[in-house]
């Protein structure tokens, strides 16, 4: 049973984004051999926050997903990326704050989403303070690339708004 649902669990990983018909088959199929299953759940939550912006759905696959697996790995990163898409900052906030305790996450996801959060409530310095933190937890050359990045922009951001500043005074 577990290898069947498994088959169809990663059959719709494969599909997923680019055939959705295909995708939500498979996933339909892994969801009645385990409706409880977190990782089946969770793809569910982003079909609906990433495909159709249906955000309260989505977080009710998310919710859903983190109760039948409070520890599972791959459902905060992007319940918390759903959460900051529907601007609910504090919930989003407080998974983020729950997310960094799960051993095993990969805290640079999780930070570079809590540098977000901050980065949407006009908190640059902070914001920049957590991606260099971020940059402790990359363990490879992409996302060492993506941070500087992130940086960058955040940096130009401050400059922005700096100069806004000055011109309202």
């Amino acid at each position: 049973m577990t290898l069947t649902k498994n088959k169809y669990y990663f059959e719709a990983l494969d599909n997923y984004p680019y055939s959705l018909p295909d995708c939500l088959e498979a996933l339909n199929y892994a969801l009645s051999y385990d409706p409880e299953d977190a990782d089946s759940l969770c793809l569910m939550g982003r079909i609906y926050s990433e495909m159709l912006a249906d955000y309260e759905k989505a977080k009710t696959y998310f919710e859903e997903a983190m109760q039948c697996n409070i520890t599972n790995l791959n459902t905060p990163q992007y319940y918390i990326k759903c959460l900051l898409d529907n601007e609910d900052l504090d919930e989003a906030e407080k998974l983020i704050k729950y997310a960094l305790k799960i051993k095993g996450i990969d805290r640079a996801r999780i930070l570079i989403q809590k540098s977000l959060l901050l980065e949407i409530r006009l908190e640059y310095k902070k914001s920049l303070k957590l991606l260099k933190e971020a940059k402790k937890f990359s363990y490879d050359q992409a996302m060492s690339d993506f941070l500087k990045s992130r940086v960058k922009f955040v940096k130009t951001k401050m400059i922005h708004s700096e100069k806004k500043k000055k011109k309202g005074k």
